[in-house]
């Protein structure tokens, strides 16, 4: 499995520091005590639940642990994440193999009451399954021998709306129940949010409709198959959402380049970061050489910085759309 080294890290950093908590005795909250503590892993998680806490974010505190622009795919927690995941109220992630690290974590929770939500759980059998479509690049792994893999997840959840609905209002279903006081709050944030979801899902479902193409290509990994799969949209791409690679062979741009051509694209597109050879290359590949190159973001390097300047989940969205009404027509 291409991530058993680093699951096998992280467990020792895991040990290390339940070992340290123990030693200091940190099994209480400090003078927070009153106040409702959430921690999530990822920008998605976060954002949703300061929009369902609503004014209620002022008595509470809500964590983000990738929060230096670290991938899921390459995170491992530091002592103080897990300190903060032992004790909190409410835990977040998203459930895939990125986050085997959290089985150790949770083992020893000082917390015994604590809400854990796996996104993946939530979504139940809707939860897609990584796909290797024509022209992309499979991932040669070595499994150890003698392990019993099963199937690898789609962990990009959240670029669904659909889906982000469904996690916000499960979400203030389960805050309602830690902080029954402001339960009926919670469940109205999370249905005047949900509106919002559905018009943004309806002006998405439009441009597709209205659109000459119906299909993408990434120049680059593919984080979007969720929302791909929500309006219909066929897709090409240098590299499944979850893989480590970074360079594609030459058949692989060939094919792309290839496909630029027959669809008549006029766009290449990439997820978020600085470099975009793998787009660049293809383009160049391409008989007109003078396609756009545009980004669409899957939220995987969004910070609480972010966040704090304006940022949001619906608003990262609302661009996403724009960048997506280019790339189809």
């Amino acid at each position: 499995m291409k991530k058993l080294i680093a699951c096998l890290l992280a467990g020792l950093m895991i040990i290390g520091a339940l070992t340290a908590c123990s030693s200091t005795n940190a099994t209480t909250k400090t003078s927070n005590d009153n106040k409702l503590s959430v921690v999530c892993t990822i920008f998605p998680e976060y954002d949703w639940v300061r929009e369902i806490l609503g004014s209620h974010g002022y008595d509470g505190e809500v964590t983000m642990l990738l929060d230096n622009g670290v991938d899921l795919h390459s995170y491992q927690p530091t002592a103080d994440d897990i300190i903060k995941i032992s004790t909190c109220d409410m835990f977040i992630y998203v459930g895939g193999e990125s986050d085997q690290w959290v089985t150790d974590a949770l083992k020893e929770a000082k917390n015994k009451d604590m809400v854990v939500i796996n996104l993946l759980d939530v979504l139940g059998d809707t939860v897609k399954e990584e796909e290797v479509v024509e022209g992309m690049e499979s991932e040669d792994e070595e499994t150890p021998e003698g392990s019993d893999d099963g199937p690898e997840y789609d962990e990009h959840v959240w670029l669904s709306l659909k889906n982000a609905k469904t996690y916000c209002n499960y979400i203030a279903s389960k805050l309602g129940e830690i902080d029954s006081a402001n339960a009926s709050d919670y469940s109205a944030n999370a249905d005047a949010y949900g509106k919002k979801l559905d018009q943004l899902d309806e002006s998405y479902q439009q441009v597709v409709d209205s659109s000459k193409q119906d299909a993408v290509l990434f120049g680059d990994r593919f984080p979007f198959r969720y929302l791909a799969d929500d309006y219909g949209l066929t897709y090409y791409a240098a590299f499944v959402g979850c893989s480590a690679e970074t360079e594609a062979s030459f058949g692989t741009i060939a094919f792309l380049s290839k496909k630029v051509d027959e669809l008549g694209l006029g766009t290449v597109l990439t997820i978020e970061g600085t470099k975009h050879k793998i787009a660049e290359t293809i383009v160049q590949n391409t008989k007109a050489k003078d396609q756009a190159i545009q980004t669409m973001d899957s939220m995987q390097s969004t910070t609480s910085k972010d966040a704090e300047s304006g940022t949001t989940y619906f608003s990262i969205m609302q661009k996403n759309l724009e960048v997506l009404k280019d790339a189809l027509n």
